[in-house]
C-alpha cells in the first residue's frame, strides 16, 4: 500500500481592507485591498515563490482574489474561485464593529451575545459560524481528494480560515472567538486521515514588526 503524503493547505488570510483597520463586521461586502493589503499580497506571492504549489483556490470576493492573483501569477497559475471559501454572512451587522452593534440596541446587544456564546445562532438575515464551518469542511475534503499530496494555496477571510483551525484541533466552535488572525497572515494545516495543525497566524514574510497584535491599542 502506497503511503501518501497529507495534503498541505497554506490558508492565506486576504490583505488588509480599509475597514479592517476599524475592525468591522465586511462579511459578504465587497471590498477591494487598501494600498497596504496590495503591498502585502506581493510579499506573500514572494515568500511563496519558492514552494511547489498544486493550485491556488480562493474565495470570489475581490479582497480575496486580488491577494490569490499575486500569488498565482508568481507561481504562474491561474486562480481557482471556489464560493465555500467566501466569509460568512453577517447580515444586518455588515459593515459595522462589536461596539456599533453594541450600541445600536438592546436586541442586537442580545442577539449579539448569543452569537458569540452559541455557534448555531446567526446574526440578522445572516449565516452561523456552524454553517460556514460545515460548507468550509464539504469544500476542504473535496479539495484534499483532488490533490492528494500536493501543497495547495486557500486564500480566504477570517471566520473561515478560524473554523477550519477549530475542527483541525477537535475545539469547540467557540473557540474561534480565541484566535487572533491578522490580514496577510499564512496558517498550514496537513490534511489526511486526522488534520494536523503546523502553523497560525505567521508574518514572518513581512515581519513581526507589522503585526497588528504587537501594536499598542489596536485590541
Amino acid at each position: 500500500m502506497v503511503n501518501v503524503a497529507p495534503t498541505r493547505l497554506l490558508l492565506v488570510r486576504h490583505g488588509e481592507t480599509l475597514a479592517n483597520r476599524e475592525f468591522r463586521y465586511i462579511g459578504t461586502r465587497d471590498d477591494t485591498l487598501s494600498e497596504r493589503g496590495v503591498m502585502q499580497a506581493q510579499r506573500l506571492a514572494q515568500t511563496l515563490a519558492p514552494l511547489s504549489i498544486g493550485a491556488v483556490y480562493s474565495s470570489p470576493l475581490r479582497r480575496a482574489s486580488q491577494t490569490a492573483q499575486a500569488i498565482a501569477a508568481q507561481q504562474q497559475l491561474t486562480v481557482q474561485h471556489l464560493d465555500g471559501l467566501r466569509e460568512g454572512n453577517f447580515g444586518n451587522w455588515e459593515g459595522l464593529s462589536r461596539a456599533e452593534v453594541l450600541a445600536r440596541s438592546a436586541e442586537d446587544a442580545r442577539q449579539l451575545q448569543a452569537w458569540e456564546q452559541d455557534p448555531t445562532q446567526a446574526p440578522p438575515d445572516g449565516e452561523s459560524f456552524m454553517h460556514v464551518q460545515q460548507r468550509v469542511v464539504a469544500e476542504i475534503v473535496r479539495l484534499v481528494q483532488k490533490h492528494p499530496g500536493q501543497t495547495l494555496v486557500l486564500v480566504s477571510h477570517v471566520g473561515p480560515i478560524k473554523v477550519l483551525l477549530c475542527y483541525a484541533l477537535q475545539s469547540p466552535l467557540t473557540t474561534l472567538f480565541r484566535i487572533f488572525l491578522d490580514p496577510a497572515t499564512i496558517s498550514v494545516i496537513d490534511w489526511k486521515k486526522e488534520p494536523l495543525v503546523r502553523l497560525v497566524n505567521s508574518h514572518a514574510h513581512p515581519g513581526w514588526e507589522e503585526a497588528r497584535w504587537l501594536q499598542i491599542g489596536t485590541l
